[in-house]
């Protein structure tokens, strides 16, 4: 909001791409833009697909025409674009299927800097989203075994707490954990204009 009455990638390309970061992690990506942002940023993308998804070549078609008609129903996934590292290994799993798909996923990065694990939990019913929550976070633990992590994305809770997990960025629903790092200062809102109602949050890992 307001209304954008055109597409948006060529303007989520260059803004993503002027940013300077290493690892980024993305909610709520129409399914077809992981590849196109990530070649424009000089990155590598892993993605996977969340809810909204069926019908998916009439909703682009649409969305490419029309995207302020179709808004959120154009499809969704999420994504994980990394900068100069290579990525030794992908993993997604199912949180849950109702009231929509949500997914948690992640990427192994090479030369073992550890893993940076992405999520978008359920909004509603409160109990849901707990469960979603619970079960990413084991299953981030799960994949990084004794590796640096990184858990992240936009958890839908305001003030989540998770045992052994280092909270090191936060705004509103969006927010970052790590084990095996430490942050440099509390993390900033970088300015994306109207391309978004989620402000981007960047932390400075070591």
């Amino acid at each position: 909001m307001p209304a954008a009455g055109r597409p948006l990638l060529v303007e989520f390309c260059r803004t993503l791409a002027g940013w300077e970061w290493d690892v980024a992690l993305l909610q709520e990506v129409p399914p077809w833009w992981p590849e196109p942002l990530a070649e424009a940023c000089g990155a590598s993308a892993r993605s996977a697909l969340t809810s909204r998804t069926s019908l998916l070549r009439a909703r682009r078609a649409i969305a490419v025409r029309n995207p302020d008609l179709i808004a959120a129903n154009g499809g969704g996934s999420n994504a994980i674009l990394v900068r100069r590292a290579g990525i030794a290994d992908h993993r997604v799993r199912e949180l849950t299927r109702r009231p929509e798909r949500r997914i948690v996923h992640g990427v192994r990065l090479a030369g073992g800097a550890g893993w940076v694990v992405n999520a978008h939990a359920s909004l509603e019913p409160p109990e849901r989203r707990k469960a979603d929550l619970a079960l990413a976070v084991a299953t981030a633990r799960e994949w990084a075994g004794e590796e640096p992590l990184v858990f992240g994305g936009d958890l839908n809770a305001t003030r989540p707490a998770f045992a052994g997990l280092r909270h090191v960025a936060r705004h509103h629903v969006d927010h970052l954990f790590v084990t095996g790092r430490t942050a440099v200062g509390a993390g900033e809102l970088l300015d994306a204009g109207e391309l978004s109602d989620h402000p981007p949050l960047a932390v400075t890992l070591r």
